[in-house]
């Protein structure tokens, strides 16, 4: 099962349970997907679906700060519950280890050795690892580890 599928089929389950947050979140995800295959038009497959998802994570995150700079507690309490249900359709996420591992690696096969050859690490880490780590971890491990 596709992850298109398994997102309908959480709708219809969602929907039965009434689980309006989950429900609403599903929605949304979808809104996303249709909005890109309507425009782009062109069927999404998983990594599209996922890369979807991760910035709609993203845009969350970002909300979350503006939400506690307003000191509104109950909007924050709902985009977070939103990022954990987005979070159960990525792939398992790599550990700091793993990343760290396969970081070594891309830098190894590239010949990077210092900050300025951090665009080409980058570039093949986020397709060796698109799905399992979100850019921001890879930057900062980047960094970490030519820096």
């Amino acid at each position: 099962m596709n992850l298109k599928e398994q997102l309908k089929s959480d709708m219809k389950d969602a929907m039965r349970a009434k689980e309006i947050v989950k429900r609403d979140t599903i929605r949304a995800i979808n809104t996303m997907i249709k909005q890109i295959e309507v425009d782009e038009r062109k069927d999404l497959d998983d990594n599209d679906v996922i890369k979807l998802i991760q910035k709609g994570i993203k845009q969350r995150e970002e909300a979350i700060i503006q939400y506690k700079n307003a000191s509104r507690d109950d909007l924050v309490e709902n985009e977070q519950s939103q990022i954990d249900i987005f979070k159960n359709y990525l792939p398992k996420q790599l550990s700091d280890n793993e990343l760290e591992i396969i970081i070594k690696e891309i830098i190894n096969e590239v010949g990077a050795s210092n900050m300025k050859d951090m665009g080409k690490v980058m570039n093949l880490a986020k397709t060796k690892i698109s799905g399992t780590a979100d850019g921001k971890r890879i930057n900062e491990m980047v960094k970490k580890l030519l820096g």
